[in-house]
């Protein structure tokens, strides 16, 4: 193994040997650690990196715990490249070897990035002290080579408020409470166990995050009590959500909300079970 990495180090500095090699990376004066984005829905770790654009670790909310890593760069490649991201030792830590930790696909159109298990790869070798660095060839002029490498200068300060931050992060997305079914008691406006749980689920995602672009909410009821009295009831529904989206503070115009009755049964209405289902209010909603 330390034989494959001499070769490999060998062949990178003969190759600066021939042409040139351009280091980016921030110094220990302006090494910036930052926990860009703090909230239950998002966090972020950045770092600047001068001369070439800004390094991020994020993760979002979900079902899942998620981790993923990005290389903004001021240029983008002008063709397909492949970089190797290797785990090299700082020069106050000699004896330490470098390894390989992963190979990075560079595209002309988009932010290169890295998934869940490489980012906190990356995480852990930066708080063993240790700077995730990025090797390839540059598509401008094929006689240099780029070497980018993550600082570890004020690094483990902003990383515990962000391992704080993931902690605290919402089980769910927004994905997750975007298409929503509610069923209601019968012959109330009342909800279910369940339903009552998914609409506080909606509260708290709303409480952080009020911005939406449309919500779309339909009412239906099952097929006892009156075809008018069942029109009124899914109304009704439909317009108590409604009431609930606005104290929550989205715009009144960006909710259209319908009352159908007995219109559009899912499920029979001879069981108690099909008539549970058809007392349902759909609620799907969008972002910009």
């Amino acid at each position: 193994m330390k034989k494959q990495i001499a070769s490999i180090l060998l062949l990178f500095f003969m190759g600066q040997a021939q042409g040139g090699i351009r280091q980016y990376s921030a110094d220990l004066d302006s090494s910036q650690w930052q926990l860009a984005n703090d909230s239950r829905l998002e966090c972020t770790l950045s770092h600047k990196i001068p001369n070439y654009g800004e390094a991020r670790f994020y993760s979002k909310a979900s079902r899942k715990m998620n981790m993923e890593f990005e290389l903004d760069m001021l240029l983008l490649p002008d063709n397909y490249a492949l970089a190797e991201v290797r785990s090299v030792a700082p020069r106050w830590r000699p004896g330490v070897g470098d390894h390989v930790l992963a190979k990075m696909k560079l595209h002309k159109q988009f932010t290169p990035s890295l998934p869940k298990k490489v980012a906190w790869a990356m995480l852990s070798e930066l708080e063993q002290g240790m700077s995730p660095t990025f090797f390839y060839n540059d598509w401008y002029n094929e006689q240099d080579k780029i070497s980018v490498g993550l600082s570890t200068a004020k690094f483990q300060k902003a990383y515990q408020k962000f391992v704080g931050c993931v902690g605290n992060l919402l089980n769910f997305s927004f994905e997750d409470i975007s298409y929503t079914v509610l069923n209601y008691q019968s012959n109330s406006d009342e909800f279910t166990k369940s339903s009552a749980k998914r609409m506080a689920m909606i509260s708290e995602y709303l409480s952080l995050d009020p911005d939406l672009e449309l919500v779309l909410i339909d009412a239906y009821s099952d097929s006892y009590g009156g075809r008018w009295t069942n029109l009124k009831l899914s109304e009704k529904r439909a317009n108590k959500i409604r009431e609930y989206f606005v104290a929550n503070g989205i715009d009144p115009s960006r909710i259209e909300a319908s009352g159908y009755g007995e219109k559009r049964h899912i499920a029979s209405n001879r069981t108690t079970l099909g008539r549970g289902k058809n007392r349902r209010v759909v609620i799907h909603m969008e972002k910009p």
